[in-house]
């Protein structure tokens, strides 16, 4: 999965993602199925995303006492998914159980999905952090520290913003896998991120996938505008 541009289909149903993704031919994608998109359709939009040959990030984001996230990942394996996520704020005991789960839910001979934990979320800014989270570190300092906590529960990587990515891959090592949301072209509206970059920025920071969404959901021509911002993310000038 490393060097991958991920398209977040942050969409309502079925037939919005299916509308988007005839625009694309029989190119073969990297999905991102979020929380509206999963509670709405359930795991057949997984499964009928899988049976067309696009990779699946799933994005759910996990939090809860050890024992329920490490059985829901077990039925999420099942799903055969390529990423999945935690919140790295459950704890170690918590990621560990996820793990765990997910190794026994994945069938023999099955590749077992990726799972990373998300540190501090790309909407969230450091004053926000400091006043709600009551953490009186640096936010710099609080996503390391929550990289090293899940590099110790032994998960692949972690959910970061592309301003993060470097530090991390030298504290924890370059295979330490770095997916970074929050990424816009110049041109771009922010919206409700806040730590946002440039494919071009992220590539530069060592980041190991990238996560679009409005950006390309958005886009009148959104196969174009996956060409450019995937040839941006590759390093090949336009």
């Amino acid at each position: 999965m490393k060097n991958s541009l991920i398209i977040a289909l942050d969409f309502t149903g079925k037939e919005e993602v299916n509308r988007f993704l005839s625009k694309f031919n029989d190119e073969q994608l990297f999905l991102k199925v979020g929380m509206e998109l999963f509670y709405q359709e359930g795991p057949r939009i997984v499964q009928e995303l899988k049976e067309k040959g696009h990779q699946i990030f799933l994005d759910l984001k996990l939090h809860d006492i050890p024992n329920t996230v490490g059985k829901a990942m077990e039925r999420l394996a099942r799903l055969q998914i390529d990423l999945v996520n935690v919140h790295a704020a459950g704890g170690k005991e918590m990621m560990e159980r996820a793990l765990a789960g997910l190794e026994a839910g994945t069938s023999s001979g099955q590749k077992r999905p990726h799972l990373i934990g998300v540190t501090q979320l790309t909407s969230t800014s450091e004053e926000q952090m400091q006043k709600e989270q009551l953490i009186t570190a640096s936010l710099k300092e609080s996503v390391l520290q929550y990289a090293s906590l899940t590099k110790e529960a032994g998960l692949d990587g972690v959910v970061c913003s592309a301003y993060e990515s470097e530090e991390i891959k030298k504290l924890l090592g370059s295979e330490f896998l770095t997916v970074t949301p929050g990424i816009r072209t110049a041109a771009d509206e922010q919206g409700d991120q806040k730590r946002i970059a440039t494919p071009a920025f992220a590539k530069e920071a060592g980041a190991s996938a990238i996560v679009v969404g409005r950006s390309i959901t958005n886009d009148p021509n959104p196969l174009e505008k996956y060409k450019q911002m995937k040839s941006q993310w590759e390093g090949v000038l336009q």
